[in-house]
């Protein structure tokens, strides 16, 4: 399928009873793709692998993890740092890049037990899973189309691919809308309300032969929401994705958001932070339900050779039980993680640092795909 073709599926996963739950639901898995790239951290990618490793040995506390690491040199190291670890499976399908979030797929899931089940890929040969090929059918996936955030760091061909991949792996149906979209611009309460910005989804770099309520209509089709929220798109310094959702706001209950805030007026994401917490003020979920915000404090400004960092809390992962929100060597590392553990009780909220992986200028949500159970 050609990037940026709008070439439809003719059954649609929300005709059909499929959803796209949110992600404090419970997990079968989370995917992850093995940091390779040099060029994404130019200059300082040393410590990057030995970072990450320490974040999947977070996650793996929780819930299986599967990665993402193609080609000898990078299975070899893989193995290296985390091929001891329980929960932890390695395949060998290789990337370009280590944002799983944004190149990865959206997993579906059926609430319709009449939900047909077909493949519309070639038949793998048969993996090892205990569930049956049809059960796994019931649970589908969206390929989206992905093009690096607008074309900005090719070449992203394998990236690309990935969806198909493990579509064929876990011979799951897979859906195409045609269309670029990545993960880490949309955020969902798994009720049918997304939050996302027009800075990003409206980015001509994108699709830029859909209007507003053309893309909506693709949510709605392919995510089974019914409410799309738009911020304008007040985007963190530093940012290189048009602005992302995840950087920003994020759901942590039905109607529950934190918003990424700067309370120093001298500081460069004092104005978007408070033009992100003004709009959100004046929307509600698919009921009518005004939005309960709660404020989530930004580290002091980061820089590393003169570049401003997009570190910021809101890139946190759920897990199954557990809650892993980025570290960056900032006194408001502890308050962010206090005021996460004091809204989600249930769950154990940890740490990890990420002031190595942040000089790629994204954190653990960008890095890493849910897979609901």
């Amino acid at each position: 399928m050609t990037t940026g073709s709008t070439s439809r599926d003719s059954e649609l996963p929300a005709d059909l009873g499929y959803r796209w739950p949110a992600e404090w639901e419970r997990h079968a898995s989370t995917w992850l793709s093995w940091p390779k790239n040099p060029a994404t951290w130019p200059d300082h990618f040393e410590p990057v692998p030995a970072e990450f490793a320490r974040f999947v040995r977070a996650l793996a506390q929780f819930e299986p993890v599967n990665i993402l690491a193609g080609g000898q040199a990078v299975m070899q190291q893989a193995r290296s740092l985390v091929g001891d670890v329980r929960n932890v499976t390695l395949h060998d399908i290789e990337t370009n890049d280590a944002w799983c979030r944004d190149h990865g797929p959206t997993f579906l899931k059926v609430q319709n037990a009449e939900c047909r089940v077909q493949n519309e890929s070639h038949e793998p040969p048969t993996p090892p899973f205990s569930a049956s090929p049809s059960l796994r059918l019931l649970q589908a996936l969206v390929d989206w189309e992905y093009n690096a955030w607008g074309g900005k760091y090719p070449p992203f061909d394998l990236d690309n691919l990935v969806p198909r991949k493990i579509a064929e792996l876990q011979r799951r149906r897979r859906f195409c809308p045609g269309i670029i979209l990545e993960g880490g611009a949309i955020d969902g309460n798994g009720l049918g309300t997304v939050l996302t910005t027009k800075s990003c989804l409206l980015n001509p770099n994108r699709n830029p032969h859909l209007s507003q309520s053309e893309v909506e209509r693709y949510l709605r089709d392919y995510l089974g929401v019914n409410k799309v929220l738009w911020l304008t798109g007040g985007e963190i310094a530093g940012d290189d994705t048009d602005g992302h959702i995840d950087q920003i706001a994020r759901f942590v209950g039905p109607r529950t958001v934190v918003v990424s805030r700067c309370d120093d007026p001298n500081d460069e994401n004092y104005a978007p932070t408070r033009l992100n917490w003004n709009e959100l003020e004046c929307m509600t979920d698919q009921n009518g339900q005004q939005l309960t915000l709660v404020p989530l404090p930004l580290p002091a400004a980061k820089y590393v050779d003169g570049q401003r960092l997009p570190a910021g809390y809101c890139n946190f992962v759920f897990a199954n039980g557990g809650l892993i929100v980025p570290q960056f060597d900032d006194p408001a590392d502890a308050e962010a993680v206090r005021i996460l553990q004091e809204l989600l009780p249930d769950r154990r909220v940890i740490g990890s640092a990420s002031l190595n992986l942040i000089w790629g200028l994204g954190s653990f949500h960008c890095l890493s795909q849910q897979e609901p159970e």
